[in-house]
């Protein structure tokens, strides 16, 4: 299937490729079929990817592997809202944090707060409220990011 996309053009994605959200994701309730698109060129470990919408060209919202930002990130959620996604286990299990890049870079954040959770397997996924009271909604990564190039000698 050939989708046009913010930032990549027009791309042909699998079927199997293409996650559907069916309550949507918040903010966007309407649009409930995405993929996750990636630059092939970055293969450092922080890499961001983009949830692209198949249906709205101008969705594409940045996302980022959690374990990426905290190592030991793991949100509390009652089974009852992940039913949707069908069985989920460590094999199948696919975690994104959305990502906001203002014009002052420096203030670059993710959602700790508001995860995405993908069933591989059936490729359906859910945006959760973690009942983690220390995760926020705007976690700043930017020194962590820094902190990251530094160690690869990337300055």
């Amino acid at each position: 299937m050939l989708i046009q996309t913010k930032y990549f053009g027009e791309v042909n994605i699998e079927e199997e490729k293409i996650v559907v959200f069916p309550n949507g994701i918040m903010g966007f309730e309407r649009y409930t079929s995405y993929t996750i698109l990636y630059d092939i060129e970055e293969s450092n470990e922080f890499s961001i990817s983009w949830l692209q919408s198949t249906e709205e060209t101008s969705l594409a919202i940045p996302v980022v592997n959690p374990l990426h930002i905290k190592h030991d990130y793991n949100p509390i959620v009652e089974d009852e809202v992940l039913k949707v996604l069908g069985e989920v286990n460590n094999e199948n299990l696919v975690i994104l944090l959305t990502m906001t890049v203002p014009a002052d870079i420096a203030k670059t954040s993710v959602n700790l707060k508001a995860p995405m959770i993908i069933n591989a397997d059936t490729r359906k996924g859910v945006q959760i409220i973690a009942e983690n009271a220390d995760y926020e909604i705007k976690y700043n990564i930017y020194d962590h990011v820094q902190q990251l190039k530094q160690k690869k000698g990337e300055s």
